[in-house]
C-alpha cells in the first residue's frame, strides 16, 4: 500500500470517526443550536470521509462502504483524539476547537503538495472547513470569558493536548503548538504526543455500533 493510500485513509478515518463523535451530541446538547450545530458538523466530517474512501477505493479496487465499514480494527489509522467517546461539553468543545486547528494546518500543507486530485479535495474542504473552525473559536473564546468556564477549558485543552499533537506528523507539530500559543496568550507545556500507533479502547466499541447495519445486511447495506 502506498504512502499516499495511507495519507487518504489517515484523513478519512479521521474524519468518519470525529463525525460519528460529533453526532452523538445530537438531542442532548446542551443548547438547541447546538444540537443543530454539531450534526451539521458531523455531516460536513462524514460526507469529507466519504470523498476521501471513493479517493482511495479506486486505487484499490474496492469501494467506500468497504474501506469505512469492513477493515478490522487495527487497519484504521485515526488519531486516538477523535476516538474518545462522548466527553462533558468544555472537553467536546476543546477537542473540536483542537482537532479543527490541526486538521487546518494539514489540509493547507495538503493543498500546497504536488497532487492536484488530492489538493484539489484538500482545498474543498478546507472551506468547508471554515466554519467548523469558526464554531470551535466562538466557544473557545465564551468559555475564556467565563469565570467558571475557563478553569474547566483548561482543564481539557491540559488532557487532551498530547492527544491534539498526535493528529499531526512531526514536521506540522511546531505550527499547531505556535497557533493554540497565539489564541490562548500562553505557553503549552512539552508533553509526548499520543500517535496513531495506539487505539482508545472506545474505537472498538464504536465500531461495533458503526456497522451494526452492514453486518445485519451486508449484500444490501448501503451509507
Amino acid at each position: 500500500m502506498t504512502s499516499r493510500i495511507d495519507l487518504i485513509l489517515t484523513l478519512a478515518d479521521d474524519e468518519l470517526i470525529l463525525g460519528w463523535r460529533n453526532s452523538e451530541w445530537t438531542g442532548i446538547a446542551p443548547f438547541l443550536e447546538e444540537d443543530v450545530a454539531f450534526s451539521s458538523i458531523a455531516q460536513n466530517e462524514i460526507g469529507h470521509a466519504r470523498a476521501l474512501y471513493e479517493l482511495a477505493a479506486r486505487e484499490l479496487g474496492t469501494d467506500a462502504d468497504a474501506l469505512a465499514f469492513d477493515r478490522p480494527l487495527d487497519e484504521y489509522r485515526s488519531a486516538p483524539l477523535v476516538e474518545l467517546r462522548r466527553l462533558e461539553w468544555a472537553r467536546t468543545i476543546a477537542r473540536h476547537w483542537l482537532y479543527e486547528t490541526a486538521d487546518a494546518i494539514r489540509l493547507e500543507a495538503l493543498q500546497a503538495a504536488d497532487d492536484p486530485e488530492l489538493a484539489g479535495i484538500a482545498a474543498k474542504m478546507g472551506r468547508e472547513e471554515v466554519y467548523h473552525r469558526i464554531h470551535a473559536e466562538m466557544w473557545i473564546d465564551r468559555l475564556l470569558a467565563s469565570q467558571e468556564g475557563r478553569p474547566r477549558l483548561d482543564e481539557a485543552l491540559a488532557e487532551l493536548w498530547p492527544y491534539a499533537l498526535g493528529v499531526l506528523d512531526e514536521d506540522l507539530r511546531p505550527e499547531l503548538v505556535r497557533r493554540v500559543e497565539a489564541k490562548l496568550e500562553r505557553v503549552m507545556p512539552a508533553v509526548e504526543p499520543i500517535g496513531r500507533d495506539q487505539h482508545e479502547a472506545e474505537l472498538a466499541e464504536l465500531l461495533e455500533e458503526m456497522t451494526m447495519v452492514r453486518r445485519s445486511a451486508p449484500a444490501g447495506a448501503q451509507w
